[in-house]
């Protein structure tokens, strides 16, 4: 059975209109904050495309205003469920933009857990676009780095693990001092950025934003590594392999 469901958000970003619409509406913009590659052409009529852990979905634009309004629509299920995001910008003085999400569709008998999956993680993906905008000005990622591990444990163990591997404390807050060494990359050293629950944790470091995600038993107990690193020398791909080792150790 279908439910349909309409999910807003707002959120007032540190950067001009312009600045905006490149962050959400340009494929190396949206690779800077949000999940896996992006690919965007531009236009009404227009499509965009995400790949993540080796699969892409496609959308079509439905609205193209530069820096007022974006909007698109994914592909239809054969059971009918879909989603369509629309993005409102509206400037402030002192150059800031107020960012409005409109996120609706249909989503399946679980619709109460995806739900509120989406919820949580709109909150971690937005800060994370107003971190990129405030702290990487006019850049964008040179290397996006996404890794997954199936089965890595239950919540509380999962969070422990991680935590304990960044030297943090268990609950850690925004500030925090980070560090990791991952084999084969630079030590990564940073401050959190964002903590929610026991599932969502961002660090940022002075050429990085690196993001974990636990989902719960209903998705398999999934750790999910999304990094966006600003370095000019980042390979995406050592990184990758890097850290998908990496994965695979602490949940072995």
């Amino acid at each position: 059975m279908l439910h349909e469901f309409d999910l807003r958000k707002e959120i007032t970003l540190p950067a001009t209109p312009e600045e905006v619409w490149e962050a959400i509406a340009t494929g190396p913009g949206i690779d800077s904050w949000f999940m896996g590659r992006n690919e965007v052409l531009g236009g009404e009529g227009g499509s965009t495309r995400m790949t993540v852990g080796g699969m892409t979905e496609g959308s079509t634009i439905t609205a193209w205003e530069p820096g007022k309004r974006f909007a698109h629509r994914g592909e239809e299920a054969p059971d009918g469920r879909f989603m369509a995001f629309e993005y409102l910008i509206e400037g402030r003085d002192g150059g800031s933009t107020v960012l409005r999400l409109a996120q609706h569709g249909f989503l399946g008998d679980d619709w109460e857990t995806e739900y509120e999956a989406m919820q949580e993680g709109w909150d971690m993906y937005l800060h994370t676009l107003a971190a990129y905008l405030l702290h990487f000005p006019g850049r964008t990622a040179t290397a996006v780095v996404s890794a997954f591990r199936p089965g890595s444990a239950d919540q509380d163990r999962a969070w422990s693990l991680l935590t304990g591997a960044l030297g943090l404390p268990g609950d850690p807050a925004a500030g925090d001092p980070a560090r990791v060494t991952v084999d084969g990359l630079a030590p990564v050293e940073g401050v959190v950025d964002y903590a929610a629950g026991r599932s969502l944790l961002g660090v940022r470091t002075a050429d990085g934003l690196y993001r974990f995600i636990h989902s719960g038993p209903e998705r398999g107990d999934v750790m999910v590594l999304g990094h966006h690193l600003f370095a000019p020398d980042a390979d995406a791909a050592k990184a990758e392999r890097a850290w998908q080792d990496w994965l695979t150790a602490l949940f072995s």
